[in-house]
């Protein structure tokens, strides 16, 4: 069986841009347009914009999705390293997301607690952090 790009935007839960943007970033193939008719999209394009959709749910990049996308399913090795670097990766952006979190919590507590109708403290942080 085989799909227009609007049935296979419909199957897969993508629009049809989506479609064309995964076909400029090489991430899906773009059948040949027949002489007459539609492009014919094999029915396997939904598992792999499904694939897609879900390694960007779990933090890959794009350009991380290809490249999980074109090592053969046998190295199976090759992929867990490509999953420990971004699970190290999504790590330090916790790490970082809590030093700002906690950074940001400081600066609202000042605000409170050091009112002023004349300058707020938060700006001036922002100031004193630009120098």
């Amino acid at each position: 069986m085989s799909l227009t790009i609007g049935q296979l935007a419909k199957q897969a839960g993508v629009t049809i841009e989506t479609i064309r943007f995964y076909q400029r970033k090489s991430l899906l193939v773009e059948p040949k347009k027949p002489s007459h008719g539609f492009r014919q999209y094999p029915e396997e394009s939904i598992a792999q914009i499904r694939f897609i959709k879900r390694a960007q749910k779990y933090g890959f990049s794009l350009k991380e999705i290809s490249e999980l996308l074109s090592i053969h399913t046998h190295h199976c090795e090759e992929i867990r390293k490509i999953a420990e670097q971004k699970y190290q990766q999504i790590d330090t952006q916790i790490k970082d997301l809590t030093i700002l979190r906690h950074a940001l919590n400081d600066m609202i507590k000042r605000c409170q607690n050091e009112p002023s109708s004349e300058h707020c403290s938060l700006i001036d942080t922002f100031f004193e952090d630009a120098s």
